[in-house]
């Protein structure tokens, strides 16, 4: 984070904002300009990227499915928004530990005797990293009494929209992106590498909640999209998985999305409509579904 507050600082803090007399290594000035600068990137990558997925990939025939809550994208904006601020706390300690130099992070790619290889090797272990400890945390979540204490909320979102992607309860979206900020005190990393991979978890993170099913064949067996998390979704105990279905296979508790077998959301809005028990714009069903919707 750094190198955002860096820029920060040359281009706006250090002649429009802050007083002269505040230096740009002074602890209050950094841990303001990180708590202003996480929430504002954070609310840019949920609101933007949302609303390009949202707009250009989410199948909107999802919101006449019976699980589509009345006014649930206005809801699960106002959730993330409420959330995002108090989860940004915890994390701007950590990228604090990070500016003050406790972490890997590293500037230049001769840093490390490897160069460039390291960048491409440290970039599969963060996230095979992640993946598995996203697994673990997520699973965790389900337990009974941290599903009802944290979890919960998120499922309210059976069958989502892009943006369910960061409707979390706080202590939920914290924990979930614990490995993302662990990872660079842990294992050496680019610092430019750091800030596109979290560009990138942000824009996966979205992608599996916004019912665009479709991967080429044989990813489908190994990469968790949007089909599988569905799944999650809408059958709780199944597809924990962020990116990879190594866990969730090593686990027990992979399944084989059900949308692509012809039973998903869109496979149940097809066959209520057919059966006259959907309206065009929404309507309600007799309460038929792909399977239970099951919860702890």
């Amino acid at each position: 984070m750094d190198l955002v507050v860096n820029v920060a600082d040359y281009y706006l803090l250090t002649p429009y904002v802050y007083p002269a007399s505040w230096s740009e290594e002074g602890t209050l000035r950094q841990l303001l300009s990180l708590l202003v600068l996480t929430n504002l990137g954070a609310m840019v990558l949920y609101l933007g990227l949302g609303a390009i997925s949202y707009y250009f990939m989410f199948d909107h025939t999802l919101m006449k499915h019976p699980h589509f809550l009345e006014n649930q994208v206005r809801r699960e904006i106002k959730y993330a928004l409420t959330s995002l601020p108090v989860i940004s706390i915890p994390t701007v300690a950590l990228f604090f530990a990070e500016v003050r130099g406790y972490s890997k992070l590293y500037d230049n790619v001769t840093d490390y005797p490897m160069g460039w290889p390291m960048v491409f090797l440290s970039m599969v272990s963060y996230l095979l990293f992640t993946d598995m400890c996203i697994y673990w945390i997520h699973r965790f979540l389900h337990h009974k009494v941290m599903y009802k204490l944290f979890h919960k909320p998120h499922h309210v979102w059976k069958v989502a929209s892009p943006f369910a992607s960061h409707a979390f309860h706080p202590v939920d979206g914290f924990l979930q992106g614990l490995p993302y900020h662990i990872y660079p005190f842990l294992f050496p990393l680019h610092k430019v590498l750091y800030l596109a991979l979290y560009i990138f978890v942000n824009i996966w993170t979205i992608s599996i909640h916004d019912g665009n099913y479709q991967l080429p064949g044989p990813l489908v067996e190994v990469i968790n999209g949007a089909a599988h998390h569905t799944d999650h979704h809408l059958l709780f105990d199944y597809n924990y998985g962020q990116y990879f279905t190594l866990w969730d296979r090593l686990g027990g508790s992979y399944r084989h999305p059900s949308a692509l077998m012809g039973n998903g959301p869109l496979d149940l809005i097809r066959r209520l409509t057919a059966e006259g028990k959907l309206g065009p714009n929404k309507g309600q069903s007799n309460g038929q579904k792909e399977a239970p919707c099951k919860e702890e």
